[in-house]
């Protein structure tokens, strides 16, 4: 579903409404016959999943099969489905109520059960797989973008020493020209789930930050930004940890656009290569690891760090403790 074919589905709608079933794949239950397929064994029982599991190859591909037989009357007329998301539009009020009560009664005759925290009703904009719908259209979301606004030029001696060069008018103007440039489009792109994604990675000792790209046919163009500080326990892990650490956040924040999709990681942190092979994994890692190997289809490849472009998002701002410097 690309940003385009959104907009024409979505043109001259009024009212939006959002629904997200809870726990997804495990509304669908898989066949009895089939169950032994599923079998697994631990130190203390073999095991069957009733239900269908996160990680299984087929399982994106299953429950998109499932929802959209179940909406079939309903989709590209006022549904749009993708995963456990589930998008209601209309041209008016009154329609879009009629709409919704479709809605709840095939939710309801095929037991499909909602997380109500996760779900908006009758809203004029609201946010759906990383694009702001609204009357207006469609427009990026600007959590993917606000890492770049909210660059901040340096301030003390040592992230200008960083930076090397002065700093004054003229490379004020520049640097917010720059930001301006890099959260625009044709820079920025609209992610298009018929194209390969890519995450590019970087942990320092104080922020973690990650770039989204994606090849549209002219090289690797950004699609979002993120990045965030290291939490106090957070700045004690390991080089190792910290850089693992940013992988599983930023699947966990461009979820919507990686599941089901083949994905490339490059790291600057060589090890993170053969993850799947360490051994004496901690609990930590162990949860991480689940969370990955349970949820999406990637590759870490090593990237040396010489030209990493998600390092920039990791360093926003150096120790506040320092002294300030005169500009």
């Amino acid at each position: 579903l690309t940003a385009d074919k959104l907009l024409d589905q979505l043109r001259g709608t009024k009212f939006f409404s959002k629904i997200d079933l809870r726990g997804g794949y495990h509304q669908i239950r898989v066949a009895i016959e089939d169950c032994h397929k599923t079998a697994f064994r631990t130190r203390y029982s073999n095991y069957e999943y009733l239900v269908i599991p996160f990680g299984f190859t087929d399982a994106p591909s299953t429950f998109q099969m499932t929802v959209n037989e179940i909406f079939r009357e309903l989709l590209d007329k006022c549904v749009i489905i993708y995963l456990d998301g589930i998008l209601i539009y209309s041209r008016s009020r009154e329609q879009h109520l009629q709409d919704l009560d479709a809605v709840f009664m095939l939710l309801h005759n095929n037991r499909l059960i909602t997380k109500g925290s996760r779900c908006d009703f009758l809203k004029r904009e609201l946010e759906f797989l990383g694009y702001i719908v609204s009357t207006e259209g469609v427009k990026i979301d600007p959590k993917k973008i606000k890492t770049i606004q909210e660059w901040k030029p340096p301030s003390n001696i040592k992230e200008l020493d960083h930076d090397c060069f002065w700093w004054e008018e003229k490379q004020q103007a520049a640097f917010d020209q720059l930001k301006i440039t890099l959260t625009s489009p044709p820079f920025l792109r609209i992610a298009d789930r018929d194209c390969p994604y890519e995450v590019i990675t970087d942990a320092s000792d104080i922020a973690i930050g990650a770039v989204l790209l994606q090849d549209f046919g002219e090289g690797l163009q950004p699609v979002a930004y993120e990045s965030r500080k290291l939490q106090s326990a957070e700045k004690n892990y390991t080089v190792h940890d910290k850089e693992m650490l940013t992988i599983v956040h930023a699947f966990k924040t461009w979820r919507c656009y990686l599941t089901g999709a083949d994905v490339i990681v490059r790291t600057d942190h060589k090890s993170l290569q053969y993850l799947r092979a360490q051994p004496n994994l901690n609990p930590r890692h162990i949860r991480w690891l689940d969370f990955l190997e349970s949820n999406f289809h990637y590759t870490i490849i090593y990237k040396r760090g010489a030209n990493n472009i998600a390092d920039a998002l990791t360093r926003p701002t150096a120790d506040t403790t320092m002294a300030r410097l005169d500009v």
